[in-house]
């Protein structure tokens, strides 16, 4: 089945060929979708990806967030969600010194984290796991959100053409937000280009497709540059030469 936009209430299957999943009920024989968005097949799981809307945050969820604050006992961090999120230095792979908290993670620094809880009054993270923390250098590039699954793509298909041909690291948050590192400018603004690519066409059928043909399309022009030439080595004069040199030089003089 390709996938299609849905809006709720409408048929996308019927019988018992599959399984009501994320954003779909099943409704007597029918599954209908009960959001808008995208729906998707997955084996015998039948789901609706949203187009639009705000960050839900859950448990597990991989983020990309900047700290506002620091408490005596961790960092205040927005990660783009209704509510605020906290850091405890609990939640610290190695030992910080509660005086030093900002030599750890300062005011303004860009960092990757799981959420840990979701309460009432807000959301606890750590960065406990392996290639969390601050964010080094790079580019950050806001996407809705809901587009996060197709900016993946199935099992990272997309995410992974996108960074073999850009030839960058790119980090993924849940929450819309995208890292971006490369060895050159060129080649992180040539993924934002890609990734915001994916975000706009998003609904489309057959989007790896045109993902390609933007990527083979819009890949920057690699200079021609001659390669420098290189010089021969002076030959040395021999002592024989040298004195050749000087006995020809004394008889010009004689004359």
């Amino acid at each position: 089945m390709s996938k299609k936009i849905v809006v709720p209430g409408e048929k996308i299957s019927s019988g018992d060929k599959f399984l009501p999943g994320e954003g779909v009920i099943k409704s007597g024989e029918d599954i209908k979708a009960a959001r808008f968005g995208l729906s998707e097949e997955n084996g015998k799981l039948i789901r609706v990806i949203p187009l639009s809307g705000v960050f839900l945050p859950r448990r597990g969820n991989l983020v990309i967030g900047k700290i506002l604050d620091i408490t005596f006992n961790g960092w205040i961090i927005d990660i783009d969600a209704p509510y605020q999120s906290f850091l405890p230095l609990s939640e610290c792979p190695r030992y910080v010194n509660r005086n030093d908290l900002p030599e750890f993670l300062d005011i303004g620094d860009m960092l990757t984290a799981k959420i840990n809880s979701v309460k009432a009054k807000g959301i606890d993270l750590t960065i406990m796991s392996r290639g969390l923390g601050k964010l080094e250098n790079g580019l950050i590039v806001k996407t809705n959100s809901n587009k996060v699954p197709r900016i993946i793509g199935k099992e990272g298909s997309m995410i992974n053409l996108i960074k073999k041909e850009t030839k960058t690291d790119i980090t993924v948050g849940q929450n819309g937000l995208v890292w971006i590192k490369g060895d050159t400018i060129e080649d992180e603004l040539f993924a934002k280009k890609a990734i915001l690519f994916v975000s706009e066409k998003s609904f489309i059928d057959g989007l790896t497709e045109k993902v390609e043909e933007f990527l083979k399309k819009n890949a920057p022009k690699t200079s021609d540059t001659k390669p420098k030439e290189t010089k021969k080595p002076e030959k040395k004069e021999t002592k024989k030469e040298k004195k050749k040199k000087w006995h020809l030089k004394e008889k010009t003089e004689e004359k």
